[in-house]
Formats: structure tokens, C-alpha cells, sequence
């Protein structure tokens, strides 16, 4: 496989910017290499060049695109990461929201960046181990993300041995999974809590349900203010009062929107929207 050009890597830069504002500065050619070189392989070019130059013929977004920018993307994710939102979930969070929604009996959580589904499977487990009490709820748990790719994993709640390795709880694996050819299947009581979509957060959103969690962590890192800021103003109104807003441990709303409070729940922050975040909506 040939080396990336300039030319090439600025296509593929200015490509992942429009259609998923996907940030790939100078330094990252080796990225776009890695990433693309077997996708360019798998599609039967005979290098990363003839690939591109395929795409630059693409209409715009053609199915080429959408690939590359489906093989960009970073899909980093596993059970119960970072911990401590859930541990802020059982202890306080839903509790308190058991008690502000007794009388809709309704709770309605959207993971966004979802991945390939460990986190809102992560969510629904801990829903069904802790709180029997929500047998008799309505519980909606959406689960969106870009790529088509990962989302055909989610919903099929199929992992391997490294991934239920990866922050899942011995005893949860032997109570919500089921072993079949050598892999790890989620099981439909869980599995079917979730519902999940194609979303993308920086293209316009379909309508939502108001959330009383939304967690979209570990994602907007890879994108700039303006877009950061985007987001973050289109979540202000999806968010029913008393909700809560989820980032990963390194984000945060500050000196991008002061219509947001981070509120300390144990370990972790959670953020809400300020009492003037209304009026400024």
C-alpha cells in the first residue's frame, strides 16, 4: 500500500469534518493509514491511493464515503466504564427520580456515541439488579450512534471473551448472558430494554423523547467548540427537569455554555441545566 499524499490526507480531513466533524489534523496521516488501508483493501483497490481517488468520484456522501468515514470513527468503549456514573446512578440519581416520577412511572435514558452497546446495556442491567421496583415502569433506553458498523454488534448483544472481560462484573455476566460458540450473548430481558438508532450528533437530530439521563461521554472531545457548543444547546431541551447530563471524566460544559451547572454526585459530575438555561433556550 502506498503512502498517504497530501492531497489525499486533506481530502479525507475535509471528508470526516463534513459529514461527521471528525477532527484530523496534520500528524494524523498514520491514522487515516490504518484505518483506511484495509477498508481500501476489503473494497478490492489495489492501494490507499486508487481508494481516495474512487471516493473523490464518490458522489457526495456516496457509499465509499460513508465507509471511510464509518472506518474514522473511534469506537472505543466497554462495560461500566469509568464506574462511578453508575455507582452515582444507583446510589442517588435514580432513586431520586423514582420518587419525582412516581406518578408518570416513566424513566426515558439516551445513550448517545453508544458505540457497540456496552454502556446502555451496562445501564439496563443495573436498572434490572437494583431497582425490581421498575418492573412496572415504562423504561426506554435509547441507544444512537453514526456508524451502521457498530451498531449491527449492539443490537445484536454478541461479545467477545476480552470485551465482557472489560469493566462487566463476574456475577452479571453469569445472570445476563448466555454462552453460544464461543461467544457471550446478551439476554433478551436485557437486550430488549434497549432500542437503538442511527444518529448522527452533528447532522440534524430526529425528534426525541424528553431524557431524564442522557449520556453522551467520551465523544465530543473529538470535536470543536462551535460544535461542542452546538450540542450542548440542542441537549438543554431534551432534558426533563431534575435530569441529568453525563460527559466523559475529561469534558466539561464550562467556557462553552453557562447554561449549564455541574452538580457533584459522589465520585463523578454530573451537569444540569442552570434555572436561567430555560429562558436563554
Amino acid at each position: 500500500m502506498s503512502a498517504l499524499s497530501a492531497p489525499d490526507f486533506d481530502f479525507v480531513s475535509s471528508l470526516a469534518y463534513s459529514q461527521a466533524a471528525i477532527i484530523l489534523e496534520p500528524g494524523k496521516e498514520y491514522l487515516v493509514e490504518a484505518r483506511l488501508t484495509p477498508l481500501a483493501q476489503r473494497e478490492g483497490f489495489t492501494d490507499l491511493s486508487a481508494f481516495i481517488a474512487a471516493m473523490r468520484k464518490d458522489r457526495s456522501p456516496g457509499p465509499l464515503q460513508a465507509k471511510a468515514v464509518d472506518a474514522l470513527t473511534t469506537n472505543e468503549t466497554y462495560f461500566f466504564r469509568d464506574f462511578h456514573p453508575f455507582d452515582a446512578m444507583r446510589r442517588a440519581l435514580v432513586p431520586e427520580l423514582i420518587e419525582k416520577r412516581a406518578d408518570s412511572r416513566k424513566l426515558t435514558i439516551w445513550c448517545a456515541a453508544c458505540s457497540t452497546g456496552q454502556e446502555p446495556y451496562s445501564i439496563a442491567m443495573l436498572l434490572r439488579e437494583h431497582f425490581p421496583q421498575l418492573a412496572s415502569w415504562q423504561i426506554e433506553i435509547i441507544a444512537t450512534d453514526f456508524s451502521p458498523t457498530v451498531l449491527v454488534q449492539a443490537q445484536a448483544g454478541r461479545y467477545n471473551q476480552i470485551e465482557v472481560n472489560r469493566g462487566l462484573p463476574a456475577p452479571f455476566l453469569i445472570k445476563y448472558f448466555t454462552q453460544q460458540n464461543g461467544a457471550w450473548v446478551i439476554k433478551p430481558e436485557i437486550r430488549q430494554m434497549v432500542q437503538f438508532k442511527a444518529l448522527n450528533l452533528v447532522q440534524p437530530w430526529p425528534i426525541l423523547p424528553p431524557c431524564d439521563f442522557v449520556f453522551i461521554r467520551n465523544v465530543m472531545i473529538y470535536f470543536n467548540v462551535e460544535t461542542k457548543r452546538a450540542i450542548l444547546k440542542k441537549l438543554r431541551l431534551c432534558l426533563r427537569p431534575h435530569g441529568s447530563l453525563f460527559l466523559g471524566s475529561s469534558e466539561t460544559t464550562l467556557n462553552l455554555d453557562p447554561h449549564w451547572a455541574p452538580v457533584t454526585q459522589g465520585a463523578t459530575v454530573v451537569y444540569r441545566p442552570a434555572p436561567a438555561a430555560a429562558a436563554a433556550a
